[in-house]
């Protein structure tokens, strides 16, 4: 869609698409490391130790994110009328805003249940693994460089057209593209497909190499 807004500048609609794929495409990313804390407390048997019940938790970040990405896809397609394009753009601040909230909940959820954690088990490195720790790390990145690029975007709407964001092209190539690049380099780092139910245990390895055939190491 970017290329095909080069020669368009004149039409409104090629712009509005490119803005739309890139503006709620970090709301799927943020689903998926909603969905990988669950994970991780679901292996580690530490359901107790989470501020939100477990069977909750993915349900609840995620409906949110989920209402997050409406509000902000509505948004950007009201902007498609030029006669409603503040309105648009207000709308999109309100989703920008939702998922900042969502995010900053989150992120307080899992730094509660990683401090549990850790002090219920002072030797949790020795039992479990760096696994389960790793994981936990590429989750604060990752809800780190979403939420900046959150921020980011919501400085460039509530600027408007005439703000220095949405007249300088690179500040959407270095605030969201660079940031997006490194959430997905965070995953492949530690891509959450390992996440069986005895991924994080120390005795399912054994000297000879990794757990035997049979062990679940895949999420379903």
């Amino acid at each position: 869609m970017r290329a095909i807004a080069r020669d368009q500048t004149d039409q409104l609609m090629p712009y509005v698409l490119q803005s739309t794929f890139l503006l709620v495409a970090p709301a799927l990313f943020a689903a998926s490391v909603y969905m990988v804390l669950g994970r991780v407390i679901r292996n580690l048997s530490a359901g107790s130790l989470s501020v939100v019940p477990v069977k909750w938790l993915t349900k609840i970040f995620v409906c949110g994110d989920v209402i997050s990405f409406m509000i902000q896809a509505g948004g950007a397609g009201i902007m498609v009328s030029a006669d409603s394009m503040s309105t648009g753009e207000n709308i999109v601040l309100a989703g920008l805003f939702v998922q900042i909230v969502i995010f900053g909940l989150f992120a307080v959820t899992a730094a509660i249940f990683h401090s549990r954690f850790r002090k219920r088990n002072p030797n949790a490195l020795q039992e479990y693994g760096k696994g389960w720790e790793q994981t936990m790390v590429m989750l604060y990145v990752v809800s780190v460089l979403i939420m900046i690029r959150s921020i980011f975007r919501v400085v460039e709407y509530a600027m408007g057209h005439d703000g220095y964001p949405l007249r300088n092209e690179w500040t959407l190539y270095v605030f969201d593209g660079v940031l997006m690049f490194g959430v997905v380099a965070m995953f492949v780092w530690r891509f959450p497909s390992n996440l069986g139910r005895r991924a994080f245990n120390a005795s399912a390895y054994t000297s000879s190499g990794p757990p035997e055939r049979g062990i679940p190491m895949v999420c379903k």
